[in-house]
């Protein structure tokens, strides 16, 4: 299996556009050592010529052109990537869909929950469907494996998170299952399996037993605290509120990943105010010492 993290940054990118955060002011004036990064996404391979978009960031043409495996050479307009799946209706992880307008039709898979926000709250599914057969739906079914055509050695498990649903859905504060899910990748060829959780907002036992299952974790960093938008002066939500679990709080991310088995353990969809952002931050040493990665755009990873 090939894992490319196309963006690993948070809503707002990083820098973000309107933030002065001492993080954001030190990517752009170089005096912090940190890369910029775009909003998550990533892309998965069984052969590493025909490609699974996970989930669609605003920032997708931009990945897409700084990734010659999804660029096809020898087709007058085309792409590597055959299939999109959505783990949740959040802006930053579909609205890129409306990027993509040009490829149409696309195969997408997301659950029913998902596909009502993209129906209504946010209807995207119907915008699109203007342009040439726009989005073909799939459903997915929490804990049902499925596959995609177009990577036949790759099985997918959707798992649910305990999050929540997006601002603008009529279920802010009262998310059903489905609204946010985990995908467990496995690759049928060499056993190899990848969890990838980008809004993963607090551990059950059912997640819990997936976790232990995964050679290599990939999960949403968000905030180094709980309360980090507030002590940074930008913002009043806490990480709970927007469904996030904080990394170093007692009963925090790094306490898990800490007691996970998995041989790489990597955090993405991070925040602009992140203090790991810093690569010679303490936040960051603490990681390290746990061998606990941050992902970056243009990330490779083989499994």
């Amino acid at each position: 299996m090939q894992i490319i993290v196309l963006g690993s940054a948070a809503g707002g990118g990083f820098p973000q556009w309107n933030c002065n955060c001492s993080n954001c002011q030190g990517v752009r004036n170089g005096t912090m050592k940190t890369s910029p990064r775009t909003q998550s996404s990533i892309a998965v391979s069984d052969n590493g010529t025909d490609w699974v978009l996970c989930n669609a960031s605003p920032d997708i043409c931009h990945q897409i052109a700084a990734t010659p495996e999804l660029i096809k050479q020898d087709v007058l307009r085309g792409t590597s990537i055959g299939s999109i799946i959505l783990t949740d209706s959040q802006i930053d992880h579909c609205t890129g869909l409306l990027n993509l307008r040009e490829g149409c039709p696309h195969q997408v898979w997301c659950t029913p929950e998902v596909h009502e926000d993209l129906t209504t709250g946010f209807p995207i599914f119907t915008m699109l469907s203007h342009w040439n057969g726009g989005l073909q739906h799939h459903a997915i079914r929490p804990e049902n494996r499925f596959s995609v055509a177009v990577c036949p050695n790759l099985t997918f498990t959707a798992i649910p998170l305990l999050s929540n649903a997006p601002p603008y859905s009529k279920y802010r504060g009262k998310p059903l299952p489905g609204h946010n899910i985990a995908l467990f990748i496995e690759d049928t060829k060499t056993g190899t399996s990848l969890l990838y959780a980008p809004g993963l907002g607090e551990p059950d036992d059912e997640l819990l037993k997936w976790l232990h299952k995964a050679d290599c974790l990939l999960i949403d960093g968000t905030l180094w605290q709980d309360n980090e938008l507030a002590t940074t002066g930008v913002g009043r939500n806490t990480g709970k509120d927007m469904g996030h679990l904080a990394l170093a709080e007692e009963q925090g991310l790094i306490a898990l990943l800490s007691s996970l088995p998995a041989k790489r353990k990597i955090l993405i969809h991070i925040n602009n105010t992140n203090p790991i952002l810093n690569e010679s931050s303490a936040e960051r040493q603490a990681l390290t010492q746990q061998n606990i990665e941050v992902s970056r755009d243009g990330m490779r990873i083989e499994l």
